[in-house]
């Protein structure tokens, strides 16, 4: 069984992948923003899951969680599933956090980024982003894109991680809403698949995933040149680098 760490798993896609993960006998450590959302997780944590508190909307909070995160031991996955639709923590959340989270957690065997089929509207340009959150700067299709990216570049760097993107469709979370079309058990299955599973399509790293099966995603994703531009801009806006391989 895996040990596996998910963000942003008070609610929403990210608590139903934590159930069904505890389900299955896997060790579970989850995230919340602050003790306050405790109560939200309270069944999970009497089942054995573990917890690492911080607001993923600031630097110093996701260092501490990959610290906290650190002191239980090694995973063997992370989801980072937490993200915010609008306002000034589109950035940090979406994609400063995942990024700081990676360079800093004891490495796991495999990592899974959400996204969305909204990154394909993304912008793949960096120039006068705001990564800080302080102002208001790059849209959810932006962020999706970039954190796509960010999956494709860790694949690349560290070729003994399998590293995945996945689109979970647009579902009725708290995010997508009660008339959102999609399936929402088929949203959260393809990140417990990922996670866990040791079916061969799963251990083929670099993909971009949608209900359990491999489409393409936005071509500046892929582009090697845009990845490391990326990857620049978060180590200078975060001071934090992503270790080489």
């Amino acid at each position: 069984m895996s040990r596996i760490f998910i963000t942003g798993s008070a609610d929403g896609l990210g608590q139903a992948a934590a159930r069904n993960l505890l389900a299955g006998g896997h060790e579970v450590v989850l995230n919340v923003r602050g003790k306050q959302r405790l109560d939200a997780i309270r069944d999970l944590l009497d089942q054995g899951a573990r917890v690492a508190v911080g607001d993923l909307s600031d630097q110093g909070e996701m260092e501490a969680v990959a610290d906290q995160v650190n002191r239980l031991g090694r995973m063997d996955a992370v989801i980072h599933n937490a993200g915010v639709y609008s306002g000034r923590q589109v950035l940090p959340v979406n994609v400063v956090a995942p990024y700081v989270l990676t360079a800093l957690i004891t490495r796991p065997d495999r990592l899974v980024y959400l996204s969305s089929g909204m990154h394909l509207g993304g912008r793949p340009v960096l120039g006068g982003l705001d990564w800080s959150g302080r102002g208001a700067s790059g849209s959810y299709s932006d962020s999706k894109l970039f954190v796509t990216a960010l999956a494709a570049a860790v694949a690349r760097l560290w070729p003994r991680v399998v590293s995945s993107a996945v689109d979970p469709g647009w579902v009725p979370t708290r995010m997508g809403g009660p008339d959102a079309p999609d399936d929402l058990r088929l949203g959260h299955l393809t990140q417990e698949w990922l996670a866990s599973s040791q079916d061969p399509q799963v251990l083929v790293t670099g993909g971009y995933w949608h209900h359990q099966r491999r489409i393409e995603p936005h071509p500046a994703s892929l582009d090697v040149a845009f990845q490391d531009e990326l990857l620049g801009e978060l180590e200078r806006a975060t001071g934090v680098a992503l270790p080489g391989s």
